[in-house]
């Protein structure tokens, strides 16, 4: 029964191990890819800036910090 639940995981690493790893990293260690060094590391090495930031996204152009809602 666990292992039916870990059987995509495990797929996917097979099938895919350098682009697997490198997200488990970057997950693991919080990394995001529009900050630097990462963001110049990665224009090293693919030699174009093929992402873009999210930032101002997630936010929805609201200031970060706590939000006051009325409930009725």
């Amino acid at each position: 029964m666990f292992i039916d639940e870990l059987s995509p995981i495990f797929k996917e690493f097979t099938q895919h191990p350098v682009s697997f790893l490198g997200g488990f990293f970057s997950g693991v260690f919080r990394l995001n890819l529009a900050d630097d060094p990462v963001k110049s590391w990665l224009d090293k090495q693919t030699g174009s800036t093929s992402y873009t930031s999210t930032a101002t996204e997630a936010n929805n152009g609201k200031a970060a910090g706590p939000q006051q809602i009325a409930i009725e």
